[in-house]
């Protein structure tokens, strides 16, 4: 835990190089939102990519790759979807993750990103729909300091809505 002018955050060391995560929360299954804020800086060419889950370690994950300049959905280790996005390095990052059942067999998977600043966006980015019913599990935030700088993880938040 580190702390910048009063507001009090986690941090993820620039080194070792390698991908790291907490889980936080109550175990849900449906019907929750995950936020979570993040900021990290490039060097060179180099980047961090990092992001927030729900459903446990092999759940969804909604994930930044600013290398690749797009905003992922992940189950586990299966990629599932992406939509371009430009990443602001040094900026605060939010990313919002939610998953719902949608009816009997089907749960909807979104998720969004938005820069500090600016206001969080009506729609959706992602949106998948899925017929596996999801497992119980907490939330997480992930990154990869691939760029060798710290990446910093703020108002980590978990809400249940309504489907």
């Amino acid at each position: 835990v580190k702390e910048e002018g009063g507001n009090r955050f986690l941090e993820l060391p620039g080194a070792p190089l390698d991908t790291f995560g907490t889980l936080f929360g109550p175990s849900e299954k449906e019907n929750v939102t995950v936020t979570a804020r993040f900021q990290g800086t490039g060097k060179g060419r180099r980047f961090p990519t990092f992001g927030l889950g729900l459903n446990g370690v092999s759940g969804f994950r909604l994930q930044v790759s600013p290398a690749k300049k797009t905003l992922e959905l992940y189950k586990g280790e299966t990629f599932k979807t992406s939509v371009p996005y430009t990443w602001e390095t040094g900026k605060w990052t939010s990313l919002r993750l939610q998953v719902t059942k949608a009816k009997d067999g089907e749960w909807k998977v979104a998720g969004k990103a938005w820069v500090e600043g600016a206001a969080e966006p009506a729609d959706w980015a992602l949106t998948v729909t899925e017929t596996e019913a999801p497992a119980a599990g907490r939330a997480s935030v992930w990154g990869s300091p691939f760029a060798t700088t710290p990446i910093r993880f703020d108002d980590l938040r978990v809400t249940a809505v309504q489907p």
